[in-house]
């Protein structure tokens, strides 16, 4: 499954993207009406569009745009959707995203690539510890790739760490599929209740939901800390319901690896400007090959900096570093820039947090104000000192802490109506 326009020149993959955009955009002026009315609203005409370059003159789409026209996206009757997928959206309902027969063809052959990245073959026994459930994109996909791949798949779903080493010990997996933090969950669980994890059959995990890497694509203090624990492979995954497209790391763990067949993918800073190599920039897209819900230059949102350099596996794609945060989410405090995901990172190096909890709000006088909210192991003076010198010696920012009993923390984090954990609130009034 592996694409060969991935191991060609840079300039191949340009005029092969640009073959696949000019079919793009003359499947969405016959089957998207929002698209249709994007165009003739700014005079756009469809064969002008030739090259990647000329993707500037169309204006970009926004979540909000997919909120306030949803149903205007699709491009094929609603018999022709196999499967509902949802997101959640800026203005408080979920957007929903349809996909035909092709589009999970395309999802499970995405996912493949992730999985022969990380080294996953034909047989080889893979335990998903994500929700497939709630309408939640993800894992579905991982399933779909690896029933494609014909890999042995054990859906144990999120959470549980006495279930999950049940299950590893009982089916003896070669590879999870896990989020980062969840492993430290493992980890300790393995380790009070006498696991011998370091020796289990689990050598390689695929992770999603949060980064690995630090913006030069060092390890990040949670990869460390879980590396430190026990020696496995860990593979980083950057990917979103609205691309339906992977970006993952192969074994050189140095950035994910775009799929240049199935998306097209701009850097941009807040003139609309692409950003140069190694600087930071909101992430645009533009899928290739998809017939339901099709996007063109959707903003992701996410601050991210792009490699071109080729990479030692051999694949001359571009590589996307972590996410570094989210453009709404930036935070001004005090003369200080700041994202959540550098602050996420800093907590997990702690080993007494059990469970942390950023929270934004506005002050009197409009400013941005930080309390991060904690669940401690043995708490004490000396450690929420410790706590706020780390945050001022590496982010230069001193957030207010709150320590709160474990029982108060864990159900807001851990609300059963969300499908992720909830680490971070935003109840500024203007963002």
């Amino acid at each position: 499954m592996f694409a060969a326009i991935n191991f060609a020149s840079a300039e191949d993959i340009r005029e092969y993207q640009e073959e696949r955009l000019r079919a793009q955009i003359q499947y969405l002026s016959m089957h998207s009406p929002f698209y249709q009315t994007l165009f003739a609203k700014h005079d756009i005409l469809p064969a002008s569009i030739q090259t990647l370059a000329d993707l500037k003159s169309i204006p970009t789409t926004s979540k909000n745009d997919l909120q306030q026209y949803n149903d205007d996206f699709f491009c094929v009757p609603k018999s022709e959707i196999i499967d509902y997928s949802t997101t959640s959206g800026t203005l408080g309902s979920p957007v929903t995203f349809g996909l035909t027969e092709l589009d999970l063809e395309r999802l499970a052959a995405n996912e493949v690539r992730t999985f022969e990245m990380a080294g996953v073959v034909k047989g080889d026994l893979v335990q998903l510890m994500t929700t497939m459930d709630r309408r939640f994109m993800a894992g579905m996909a991982y399933f779909l790739g690896l029933r494609k791949l014909g890999a042995g798949i054990i859906r144990v779903g999120a959470g549980v760490p006495q279930l999950q080493w049940d299950s590893i010990q009982k089916f003896k997996p070669k590879f999870l599929i896990a989020v980062p933090s969840f492993l430290l969950k493992m980890i300790e669980f393995a380790e009070n209740n006498g696991i011998d994890y370091k020796n289990s059959s689990v050598k390689t995990i695929i992770c999603i939901g949060e980064s690995l890497r630090k913006p030069d694509l060092s390890n990040s203090l949670l990869t460390q800390r879980i590396l430190d624990k026990w020696e496995v492979n860990l593979h980083s995954t950057y990917a979103s319901t609205e691309m339906s497209t992977a970006f993952s790391e192969c074994q050189a763990f140095a950035g994910g690896h775009q799929q240049s067949d199935l998306i097209i993918t701009e850097l941009l800073d807040d003139a609309g400007n692409e950003v140069p190599t190694g600087a930071v920039g909101e992430l645009v897209v533009t899928t290739l090959g998809i017939e339901g819900l099709p996007l063109l230059r959707f903003r992701t949102g996410d601050m991210m900096r792009r490699f071109d350099a080729p990479c030692t596996c051999g694949r001359n794609s571009l590589r996307l570093g972590p996410v570094e945060g989210r453009k709404q989410h930036l935070i001004k405090y005090k003369g200080t820039t700041v994202y959540p995901p550098a602050m996420h990172d800093l907590l997990a190096s702690f080993d007494k947090i059990q469970l942390h909890l950023i929270e934004l709000t506005s002050s009197s006088i409009g400013t941005d104000e930080i309390t991060i909210k904690i669940a401690v192991n043995q708490s004490s003076e000396q450690f929420l000192q410790d706590l706020k010198d780390q945050f001022r010696a590496k982010l230069r920012v001193t957030p207010k802490i709150v320590v709160l009993p474990l029982e108060v923390l864990a159900p807001i984090i851990h609300n059963p109506l969300s499908r992720k954990p909830i680490n971070f609130v935003d109840l500024r009034v203007e963002n």
